[in-house]
């Protein structure tokens, strides 16, 4: 990688709490959620092009789109519209966040955009400002320019860094079929809890993560569209048992996150109704102020003027 190279990681984001990736431990149909930053994330390597008219995005997988109909080209239309910059950018997407997940993989990446477009720019933008301008993306992205765990409300746009109640190392499973669910059809059922989630947020500080505070709003009217999931959690809270403090659908699905071991269920890989869903290992992250997430074996890892390496989070 030369000088003008920077390589980032982008996280997913998961709603039953995004990034890396987000996973959201309690959803209220996008008013009120607690989302958490997650290891497993796409890479993303951004190069300066030598043109000043266009920029040229690559992915490792056929079907992403690489015009302006995905986030990463949106972000970098609108940090040059709002700082003036006339940089553009050759990027290479290295897709790792499968999609449909309920990760918030799209967004960490347009956020990781963002922040990739103002490091080469010269830090044109306060940290403040970029997550302002981020919500005009799509209103998951603000989230990423938390520290790694917040409490957003609104569309959840309006983001309040929270202290992180839940140990860094503690390892969860991220079990996604090939299924994705409709945001369509499930917001139509328009189901809502109504359970205070700042009493969950006071149970999770004071005792720790379990079952009984990990709520997902968006977990019945998806369960309807999809049967296969609900049945999925079910088999993974009965073969689990012992195993994982808290079992839940990230966000709108359809990833089912096992948090407590970062191993499956054996079924996942005995049945074979379950041969062809996606399994990886995750674990917690955060990041210090003007710095980006870092996997956590490149927790050394530093930024420079020219270079920057790190993790892009997906939400829990």
């Amino acid at each position: 990688m030369d000088d003008d190279d920077v390589a980032v990681v982008g996280h997913a984001n998961n709603r039953s709490s995004h990034g890396v990736g987000s996973v959201e431990i309690h959803g209220y149909l996008r008013e009120n959620e607690r989302m958490l930053v997650i290891s497993l994330g796409d890479t993303i390597k951004f190069s300066l092009s030598p043109t000043k008219t266009k920029d040229r995005l690559s992915a490792n997988v056929p079907g992403v789109p690489v015009d302006e109909r995905n986030l990463i080209i949106k972000a970098l239309n609108l940090y040059r519209k709002k700082t003036g910059t006339d940089n553009y950018f050759w990027i290479h997407l290295d897709k790792k966040v499968p999609t449909g997940a309920g990760l918030g993989g799209g967004s960490s990446n347009a956020a990781t955009a963002l922040w990739a477009a103002n490091q080469f720019s010269g830090g044109l933008a306060t940290e403040k400002e970029l997550q302002e301008w981020s919500g005009e993306i799509g209103s998951d992205v603000p989230f990423f320019f938390s520290q790694g765990a917040a409490y957003c409300t609104g569309r959840g746009e309006v983001v309040e860094d929270i202290p992180r109640a839940l140990p860094m190392d503690l390892p969860m499973v991220l079990i996604k079929p090939p299924e994705a669910c409709s945001t369509a059809e499930r917001f139509r059922l328009d189901q809502t809890s109504s359970i205070d989630p700042l009493v969950l947020l006071r149970e999770i500080n004071e005792n720790g993560i379990s079952q009984d505070v990990c709520i997902n709003d968006l977990e019945p009217p998806a369960f309807e569209v999809l049967p296969s999931l609900k049945r999925l959690k079910k088999r993974v809270l009965t073969a689990g048992r012992g195993e994982y403090n808290a079992v839940l659908m990230s966000g709108s699905g359809s990833t089912i996150v096992g948090i407590g071991s970062p191993e499956p269920p054996s079924f996942v890989y005995d049945d074979e109704e379950y041969k062809d869903v996606f399994v990886s290992d995750a674990c917690f992250l955060t990041r210090e102020e003007n710095q980006w997430y870092k996997e956590p074996s490149s927790m050394n890892a530093s930024f420079s003027d020219n270079t920057v390496s790190g993790v892009g989070p997906t939400a829990e």
